[in-house]
């Protein structure tokens, strides 16, 4: 339905029901380009018999039975030719969850090379979730092997309502920065493959995109002079009120 309401026509698409991760619809079939917004953090069997399916068995592990995130994300990866791109959105967890996800990770960096890019977006822009989620971009034949760009998009939204949303601005930046891969002071970082080496294989963005605004001095003086000031207003007020109860005659 989402197609057609875009102006993909039916016999441009091949939509197949059922459960990718425990029955591969798609076979040895490979794409330029895959686009995803898995379900985050699914249950899946992860089952013993997949330790031998070519889609997750290069990792060397399989992802978590309560966490799909990185079997999904590996599913793409098997159906991508080597001249794709793919693109995943996907929960912040991904990024820095250690044990099974985390040797998946180091796997895809290390031993693959394929993440391109990670592009953290704002919160509370898909319907049905608050949390914040990321994009990561992938591809298996990188002309930038030696980093990866990191892109903090997460305060660059409007609300509408209840929703935060993208405006075309902020999407054309992002766009822009991606192509460029350049940087830009609290929004992206190109790190290299040691400074991601140093940090364990966390691909979480805020080690590599400082985002802090460092507050403004507090001028002690002035704050003293201020609480002075309010200590003399409320003494008057004590004493308007002290008059105004005894013109009553509740006190003496």
């Amino acid at each position: 339905m989402n197609m057609l309401l875009h102006g993909v026509k039916y016999n441009d698409f091949d939509i197949q029901n059922g459960d990718t991760l425990e029955a591969d619809a798609f076979g040895d079939r490979q794409f330029d380009a895959v686009v995803a917004n898995p379900p985050f953090s699914a249950d899946w069997s992860a089952a013993a018999k997949f330790n031998n399916d070519d889609r997750f068995s290069k990792a060397g592990v399989l992802a978590p039975k309560s966490k799909a995130d990185y079997a999904f994300i590996l599913h793409m990866i098997y159906h991508l030719n080597d001249g794709g791109t793919m693109a995943c959105v996907a929960p912040h967890g991904v990024l820095f969850r250690g044990s099974a996800e985390g040797k998946i990770r180091q796997f895809l960096i290390e031993k693959r090379n394929y993440i391109d890019a990670i592009i953290g977006l704002p919160a509370n822009i898909f319907y049905g979730t608050s949390i914040p989620t990321c994009i990561i971009v992938i591809k298996k034949c990188r002309k930038e092997g030696d980093n990866v760009l990191f892109i903090d998009a997460s305060k660059e939204f409007e609300k509408v309502k209840t929703q935060n949303k993208l405006r075309p601005e902020h999407i054309q930046k992002i766009i822009d920065t991606y192509r460029e891969r350049k940087e830009i002071e609290k929004y992206s970082h190109l790190a290299t493959m040691q400074e991601i080496i140093d940090n364990d294989y966390n691909l979480n963005i805020p080690r590599y995109v400082d985002t802090f605004e460092e507050e403004a001095p507090i001028d002690i003086h002035a704050v003293m002079g201020e609480i002075k000031e309010l200590e003399a207003k409320r003494a008057d007020l004590d004493k308007q009120i002290e008059v105004y109860l005894k013109e009553l005659g509740i006190v003496e």
